[in-house]
């Protein structure tokens, strides 16, 4: 692509300004000129090759051009007949240098904003510069439109016009059709006309299509008068705002360039998610949110940085009210198309826009992704994400998973509500759910090693926290391995109940025989495991079962304050009524002593409970410990069932996940 500038007229009418140089050398601002500014946009779109023509002042044009040390290439054409011609025989006289390639043409008297450029250049077909909200020039060019395709462009046109300027971008095909006619015309001698008498004559060949900037910057300068009115309206361009939104880790090129795009638009204003925003939106952050603030506070042409609570834009924009919100075009479809939509309504209530820009969708940045997802999937990083999530969120939740695919299903669940986006923070790996998936009773049948080859499956395709169920925890001789090998693998966190004996599942509650572990025994348990751990990240959580046995709240609370003072972790408190009032009031008076040890709940029977007011009462961390495995099985048996009554598998197909869902959700690597 090459860009021609037409360059070759005396600018009469601008009077002194003209007197010592063209008119593409006025000054519209202290340290811009007309000519200077549009170099630099096109420097700064990556092209690289100028066409240029002259007049009078053709020296001091090309000495002035290559002053501006930028990475521009110039082919400078005199027109020997400037002062007796239009610019058609301008181009007539650059005509060799112009044909056979796709073409930026636009006069060199004309100023534009960055967007404007960046939308001329950017679309796939031929188009030229027009404004619907503009009234009609009386002596400046209009364009007819019928189609979305432009058919005349002259002074002389009212009827089914827009206002227009001669900034276009021509494909190949589009500009060799219209420069045969202005070399047809030129050699005819009728050079006194506009370029475009000779595209009239053959827009019917041409697909040449209106691009309608509306109320940006787009003008051409004849008069003094223009030179006011172009260059107050660059002075309100800089005092415009521009707001982005950065979650990333890591600032690379595409993020850099993107970045450049929206600066040229006004003040930059980025905004930083909090990390409790990223750790909900997509994955928990390796860098915290006052490091990230700091990156983008040192990059040249940010105006200031602010933080973002949440994935929603409304709260920063409706306080900040920027005059643009810049994004790339990857939401247009994605699970941020509600977000988009929210942000397209906010900026409607105060005349704002947004511009996006194209995805950089390079192979290069998916490696960088897939480089931090492996960080985020290392032992010593997991392990510690439990912890800290807690310290960032206050509530944290778990799904239980028992293979390598429900461990992905808990990892990519997402949904968005309210501007919000809602996901599991950690896995939960049942021993119920565990036994359950191997066909096995949920008496400790499955020993360790075999629980151990199910982590590595999860953990072998996901990135998030381990919760592991570790039933009694076994003998305190077998526990402390139990315990280091966990650590070892980057579980996070190992509960173990107060109970001795063969296992049974605690929701029998006292329908079957369960013998609690005494406080001194279990307290020595949890005591060993914590000595034997060689990190401060890994957490033994403490179950209490006094609830679920009907030994009474003074026997709960009792064992909690002695559990925690053994080095617990965590306390969690189960119950199987599906009234929540006896785990309320065990939280409250826990909290009234003990405001800082996390508070672990399954909410398996009294399920009506939100989270949050699990967390108005001081829950840290909600368990759905079987609802994957509850629903999965009876689904499958039913598929089964319908097989055999049909004889067939086309009464199945509804149940079914399409094979391309489950494909997209299995990582290939």
């Amino acid at each position: 692509m090459q860009v021609l500038i037409l360059n070759s007229g005396l600018g009469h009418r601008m009077g002194v300004f003209t007197s010592e140089h063209p008119k593409c050398m006025t000054e519209i601002a202290p340290t811009e000129t007309i000519l200077s500014r549009q170099l630099k946009l096109i420097a700064d779109a990556g092209i690289t090759n100028i066409v240029m023509t002259t007049g009078y002042y053709d020296v001091v044009l090309a000495e002035y051009c290559r002053s501006l040390n930028l990475p521009l290439q110039f082919t400078f054409v005199n027109n020997p007949r400037y002062a007796e011609t239009n610019y058609i025989y301008s181009i007539y006289c650059a005509r060799e240098y112009l044909r056979d390639d796709d073409i930026i043409l636009m006069h060199g008297d004309l100023v534009f904003e960055s967007c404007v450029f960046d939308e001329v250049i950017s679309g796939p077909a031929s188009c030229m510069t027009v404004s619907s909200t503009l009234p009609l020039p009386k002596k400046d060019f209009k364009a007819v439109i019928h189609h979305d395709r432009i058919e005349k462009v002259g002074i002389e046109f009212f009827s089914d016009a827009l206002a227009a300027q001669p900034l276009y971008k021509l494909n190949r095909h589009d500009w060799n059709v219209w420069l045969d006619k202005i070399v047809e015309f030129c050699e005819r001698e009728n050079v006194k006309c506009y370029a475009e008498n000779a595209l009239n004559e053959v827009s019917d060949q041409c697909r040449i299509h209106p691009l309608d900037v509306k109320n940006a910057l787009c003008a051409e300068i004849d008069t003094p008068e223009d030179l006011a009115v172009v260059s107050a309206k660059l002075k309100e361009i800089k005092n415009r705002t521009v707001y982005m939104c950065f979650s990333t880790d890591i600032i690379h090129s595409g993020h850099i360039a993107i970045i450049r795009r929206a600066e040229k638009l006004g003040k930059l204003i980025i905004g930083v998610l909090s990390d409790e925003a990223i750790a909900s939106y997509k994955r928990f952050p390796l860098i915290p949110y006052d490091e990230r603030k700091s990156v983008y506070e040192n990059i040249s042409g940010v105006y200031s940085v602010v933080k973002q609570n949440t994935l929603s834009y409304a709260d920063n924009l409706r306080t900040l009210r920027p005059d643009f919100v810049v994004h790339g075009d990857d939401w247009q479809t994605s699970f941020q198309k509600p977000i988009r939509d929210e942000v397209i309504n906010v900026l409607s209530e105060y005349g704002g826009r947004l511009i996006e820009y194209p995805y950089a969708n390079d192979e290069k940045y998916h490696k960088l992704d897939k480089q931090f997802r492996e960080q985020l999937s290392m032992p010593d990083i997991r392990r510690g994400r439990l912890k800290k999530l807690l310290a960032m969120k206050g509530l944290v939740t778990a799904l239980e998973a028992h293979s390598g695919i429900t461990g992905l299903i808990a990892e990519k669940t997402m949904v968005l509500q309210d501007g919000k986006t809602y996901q599991f923070d950690a896995m939960w790996v049942s021993s119920l759910c565990d036994s359950t998936a191997k066909g096995k009773p949920d008496i400790e049948l499955v020993d360790m090693t075999s629980r151990f080859r199910t982590i590595d499956d999860i953990m072998e395709v996901t990135t998030k926290p381990i919760i592991f169920d570790g039933d009694t925890g076994g003998l305190t001789e077998h526990f402390v391995y139990t315990v280091r090998s966990l650590e070892r693998m980057g579980v996070s966190m190992i509960i173990i109940e107060d109970k001795t004996g063969l296992k049974k599942n605690s929701l029998f509650g006292t329908d079957v025989e369960q013998t609690q572990d005494s406080i001194e025994a279990f307290s020595a348990k949890i005591a060993a495991g914590k000595k034997a751990q060689k990190t401060m990240d890994f957490m033994i959580c403490a179950r209490i079962e006094s609830l679920i046995l009907e030994r009474g709240m003074a026997d709960a609370l009792e064992r909690a304050f002695a559990f925690t003072k053994a080095g617990a972790d965590a306390i969690m408190i189960h119950s199987r009524k599906k009234d929540p009032a006896e785990i309320f009031e065990f939280v409250d008076k826990f909290r009234a002593e003990d405001d800082v040890t996390p508070i672990v709940v399954v909410p398996t029977s009294f399920n009506t409970v939100t989270e949050d007011e699990f967390k108005a009462h001081g829950v840290n961390i909600v368990i759905y410990a079987n609802q994957l495995t509850r629903t999965g099985f009876p689904a499958m048996q039913k598929a089964a069932r319908t097989i055999l009554e049909h004889h067939r598998a086309k009464e199945c197909d509804d149940m079914c996940m399409p094979i391309k869902d489950i494909i997209t959700l299995i990582p290939e690597e």
